[in-house]
């Protein structure tokens, strides 16, 4: 399955990025083999309004499944819904951790954003 996570680097031994839209990296995880794609998301990082929506794009755009992050908003979690993205908040520590803890069964998905709309 695809993962999508939130990142500071570019590899499994990055931090999490707390931040969804305006994440440093999105690093999208195949969980069985472990390979990574990197979502350059510095656009977004800096965007006026929209970071949320853009980001939540580009994770659905790459087959993602799961998003694991620490905040999602209420514009991105929408879209992520729509885009049948389910969301698990408040993730930290390294993306590999949150890779086993994902394939541990120990996340559990949100039903609505955790973090207020900047607008």
């Amino acid at each position: 399955m695809k993962l999508a996570i939130t990142a500071t680097g570019t590899d499994l031994s990055a931090d999490v990025d707390p931040r969804f839209g305006r994440a440093a990296y999105i690093l999208v995880v195949d969980s069985d083999t472990l390979a990574v794609e990197v979502i350059d998301n510095a656009a977004n990082k800096d965007a006026f309004k929209g970071a949320g929506i853009q980001a939540a794009a580009a994770v659905s755009d790459k087959g993602a499944k799961v998003l694991l992050t620490g905040f999602c908003g209420p514009n991105a979690f929408k879209t992520l819904d729509a885009a049948g993205v389910k969301v698990a908040n408040d993730v930290s520590g390294t993306v590999q951790s949150a890779v086993e803890r994902f394939k541990a069964g120990e996340y559990t998905f949100s039903s609505a954003p955790n973090a207020e709309g900047h607008w």
